[in-house]
């Protein structure tokens, strides 16, 4: 795996419940593979301002609206390796930046602003970490993914999250998976990811099952409940 990687992709989103998902992975079986990774747990801490000033705009749909994350896979240890992800979308188009290094690295460069390495990806961050006052961890979400890509074209990539969690306290990759459900019982979020088109195989069993794109955000989601949360003193979700 690269140490530095640039992604350029459109990324189309999914609520399925348990019957559509059944038959979408029983249409996949012979145009797709699944990832030689199987499911994964990801982790990603998410970086906002004290007023969470990114997720806010990036909820108001602007044509223009970026992100920054801390990503592993699994719960990190020190010397794992995990990767800071600058996520842009314009235009619908999105756009990520991704360098690796290890979660210690990772923090001394994100908490402390020590300086690990100097590549176009890394000045990036930088300029966005400048940009914005104040980046700090804000919620932690982790998920279960399970990960397809086209046999004739690796490129058309299909991937299913369930088990979604967040937490707003305790945001260390290190610090285990638990929080807070975003999703309903019986629902899983599907993200169709391609560089070009969507085969026509896979529009062709969206549109016999009704199965229609949504916009959904798991850190937009965790803002809400938060915002919810401190406005009534509820606890909204799903749990």
């Amino acid at each position: 795996m690269s140490d530095q990687m640039i992604f350029k992709r459109y990324e189309i989103k999914y609520m399925l419940d348990q019957q559509q998902l059944s038959i979408i992975k029983e249409a996949m079986k012979e145009h797709m593979k699944a990832d030689i990774h199987g499911k994964n747990t990801i982790c990603s801490l998410y970086f906002d301002t004290p007023d969470f000033l990114l997720i806010r705009r990036s909820l108001e749909h602007p044509i223009y609206k970026e992100k920054l994350r801390l990503r592993s896979y699994g719960t990190a240890q020190p010397d794992s390796t995990v990767f800071i992800e600058l996520k842009k979308k314009y235009d619908s188009v999105v756009y990520k930046r991704r360098v690796a290094m290890t979660e210690e690295e990772a923090e001394r460069y994100l908490l402390q602003h020590k300086k690990i390495m100097d590549t176009q990806i890394t000045r990036e961050i930088d300029y966005c970490m400048d940009f914005y006052d104040d980046l700090a961890p804000a919620v932690m979400l982790s998920y279960q993914r399970e990960a397809f890509y086209g046999k004739n074209d690796p490129e058309f990539r299909v991937t299913f999250d369930e088990k979604i969690l967040w937490r707003d306290y305790d945001l260390s990759l290190c610090s285990g998976i638990y929080g807070n459900p975003i999703l309903p019982p019986g629902k899983t979020l599907m993200e169709v990811k391609t560089s070009g088109s969507i085969p026509l195989w896979f529009t062709e069993v969206l549109t016999k099952n009704h199965i229609y794109k949504t916009s959904f955000s798991k850190y937009g989601t965790a803002y809400r409940t938060i915002f919810a949360n401190k406005r009534n003193g509820g606890i909204c979700n799903y749990a």
